[in-house]
């Protein structure tokens, strides 16, 4: 557990070295989660906050992940924003997510805040330095996860063959001692599926890319009688009113593939998968709230099945007649 999530890294090896490499991990994800996490006060994004308008000379870590949350900004022409903080907190998501329960509910709600342009953060890469504007706060969520995962396999890929999930951004490198690349379940998340039993849309075959998932099928809450999610529209500063309940993504990185999946959710189903279809370096799959499933046209090519019939074309057999 860190960052809200739990984590896992798994390499396809069973010696003595790599088992000292991944128990590192944990250590690697609490110092990362003292860098990015909005929850604790005495964290670096906190400290950068409570800083607004003054300029503030960050570590590596949270200087690295800001380059590419911008990165992702510009990606996504600011779909993906690290500038929503105000407005999470408006929708009532004010604190960690296990605290904050359905039951309990939500502070009430109040008039969302403007959206900060995130193109207003300032840099000065000689005094290693940044400046966020007066009344702008920072969230980087998502992008953090994917770059937590995107760091691990970094740190651990000189090992061999290494997946690395965190809660749900996937980050894939080598091929396995088998020979086949890494399995990657897309999980249903609609609802009247059993909870006791996993279903799955999907078996994705990755490697030497990123898979993520953004949805709104499990950060839900109540505020004021009305249900609420964590993705955030900065076009109206509220959460999104899409009908893609969960987008998937498999993207060159998992920072990409966060910051694509959460762009396709907001834009719903039409806008996001043309979004998707305009960038030949991404593929996608959308569950919207009806129940329909729409994959892009590259998305076919990551599956289980396709990669079945590329490496099993010479014994093809028919299952049904």
């Amino acid at each position: 557990q860190a960052m809200g999530c739990d984590r896992s890294a798994n390499a396809d090896s069973d010696t003595a070295e790599v088992a000292s490499a991944l128990a590192q991990a944990p250590l690697w994800f609490e110092a990362w989660e003292q860098a990015l996490s909005r929850f604790r006060a005495d964290s670096e994004l906190s400290m950068l906050n409570r800083f607004a308008g003054h300029w503030f000379a960050p570590g590596e870590t949270l200087w690295d992940v800001l380059q590419h949350a911008l990165r992702a900004a510009h990606l996504t022409q600011g779909l993906a924003s690290p500038t929503l903080l105000a407005q999470l907190e408006s929708a009532g998501y004010d604190r960690s997510f296990d605290t904050l329960t359905e039951q309990r509910g939500a502070r009430a709600a109040s008039a969302p805040a403007a959206v900060h342009d995130w193109r207003q953060i300032e840099f000065d890469a000689a005094a290693h330095a940044l400046r966020i504007p007066a009344g702008m706060r920072l969230d980087l969520g998502g992008i953090a996860k994917g770059w937590a995962a995107e760091q691990a396999a970094r740190l651990l890929e000189e090992h061999g063959a290494i997946m690395v999930n965190a809660g749900g951004d996937i980050a894939a490198r080598g091929i396995r001692g088998n020979g086949e690349p890494w399995p990657v379940g897309v999980t249903d998340p609609r609802p009247g599926n059993s909870q006791d039993t996993v279903a799955r849309l999907d078996v994705l075959m990755v490697t030497d890319c990123g898979v993520a998932t953004s949805g709104t099928d499990f950060r839900r809450w109540q505020q004021d009688g009305q249900p609420r999610h964590h993705i955030i529209d900065p076009r109206s500063g509220l959460p999104a009113d899409t009908d893609v309940l969960a987008a998937t993504v498999i993207a060159p990185t998992t920072i990409d593939a966060e910051a694509a999946a959460k762009a396709a959710l907001i834009l719903g189903s039409t806008d996001g998968l043309a979004w998707i279809e305009a960038r030949p370096h991404f593929a996608a799959l959308l569950v919207c709230n009806s129940g329909a499933i729409v994959r892009s046209s590259r998305y076919p090519s990551f599956t289980w099945n396709a990669y079945w019939q590329r490496t099993h074309h010479d014994h093809r057999t028919t299952v049904f007649a």
